[in-house]
């Protein structure tokens, strides 16, 4: 049997049997409705990351920054054990929800101000940064049902639910805008 890789070493070899560690202490198998959870809160966090190499307004950018932070916070919070002593040790790493849901609901009305008004459905698409954060909408909209489904069978902040719903009408209102903002036409929906 090969020696155990020094501490410092990206691969551990404990996951190899189809189980990994949470936060805090404890295993679960990593098709767990926990891991499934923060597993879609860390990829719609990487499809931010690329929809921001596109994005050429600087202060979407940062804003989209700034949420990929809380993103992190959220996937931390989800990683962590709910139960027994180490919970408790660690508490809450996504804080003041409701003044970050308030915050995006202002930038939205802000955005949305300046957008025309949709008669129709349409179709994710534009510039690449639009597309991107057309694609970052639906992942947006996993991450919550994962969220949602953990909700089920064990504690969830319900913040985080809240957050994420929010977030999926920021990113469509934010592909809009940054396709508006490019002069790229938004294709309509045609039914049949």
């Amino acid at each position: 049997m090969p020696e155990d890789p020094p501490k410092s070493m990206i691969y551990t070899r404990s996951g190899d049997e189809g189980m990994t560690s949470l936060f805090g202490g404890g295993r679960v198998s990593k098709d767990s409705a926990r891991v499934e959870a923060y597993g879609a809160v860390d990829e719609l966090n990487s499809a931010i990351g690329v929809a921001v190499s596109f994005v050429s307004d600087a202060r979407a950018a940062a804003e989209l920054t700034s949420i990929q932070n809380e993103l992190f916070n959220i996937g931390a919070e989800l990683a962590s054990e709910t139960a027994g002593e180490k919970a408790a040790e660690f508490g809450r790493m996504f804080t003041d929800p409701d003044e970050k849901i308030a915050a995006m609901e202002r930038w939205m009305d802000e955005l949305d101000a300046a957008l025309p008004p949709l008669t129709t459905f349409i179709l994710p698409s534009g510039s690449h940064a639009g597309a991107a954060l057309h694609l970052c909408r639906t992942i947006c909209r996993r991450a919550e049902r994962r969220a949602i489904t953990l909700g089920r069978a064990e504690p969830v902040n319900p913040a985080i639910v809240r957050y994420l719903n929010r977030l999926s009408d920021l990113l469509f209102v934010l592909a809009r805008y940054v396709n508006h903002a490019e002069g790229k036409p938004e294709t309509e929906w045609r039914k049949g």
